[in-house]
């Protein structure tokens, strides 16, 4: 599969989640998991600057402990954060107490109402517990800038086939992912502002 978009019957089981706002005409939101790191996010930042693009970054919660430096950034330069967990905790599999305190951890350092799940993957019992606190945000474009076995043409191309406004769209600032991530995001950046995209951050 190049490219996910979520199927209705995912909608109607979780509809507290947000996979992408329809209702805009003229933006894209991009987003991006797994950081912040200093060997990647402050790159990003800068990609970002040179297009005027806003992006929401949902952070682990242990990256944030390493690296605060970079986190000021995220927030220094105008983006939006979200938590991502503390520590990539898989939420299929999982018991649901630790699955929230491993939540509750990274929000002691991130402190926003944006959680995106890992994976995309979480059972109905924490989204219950969770969902007093936070706005689910997931996507409907993802870039799998993360795959061995896909290159940077075929995230660019994953990500420019299918966008459109509303779109929320996922890479990683990741060093799995930084291969495939340099090469795409400065690409897709100019692709979506020729089609006239404004690309902001999420707010809710």
């Amino acid at each position: 599969m190049a490219y996910f978009r979520p199927p209705g019957w995912i909608k109607r089981i979780f509809p507290e989640f947000i996979w992408s706002f329809p209702g805009e005409t003229d933006s894209v939101f991009l987003t991006f998991d797994d950081g912040p790191i200093p060997e990647i996010t402050p790159w990003v930042l800068d990609e970002l600057d040179k297009y005027d693009a806003k992006a929401t970054f949902f952070c682990l919660g242990k990256n944030v402990e390493m690296h605060p430096e970079v986190f000021e950034q995220l927030l220094a330069r105008g983006h939006a954060v979200g938590n991502h967990s503390y520590s990539h905790i898989k939420g299929w599999g999982t018991d649901s107490a630790e699955y929230v305190h491993d939540i509750d951890l990274a929000e002691s350092l991130i402190s926003t109402n944006l959680f995106r799940p890992p994976y995309g993957r979480i059972k109905t019992s924490q989204v219950h517990v969770l969902k007093e606190r936070y706005k689910f945000i997931l996507w409907d474009v993802l870039s799998r800038d993360y795959s061995w076995t896909l290159s940077g043409k075929g995230c660019v191309k994953n990500v420019l086939k299918v966008v459109r406004p509303g779109s929320i769209i996922v890479f990683h600032d990741s060093k799995k992912a930084e291969k495939n991530l340099r090469y795409a995001l400065p690409r897709v950046l100019e692709g979506l502002k020729e089609r006239g995209f404004k690309m902001k951050s999420i707010r809710l």
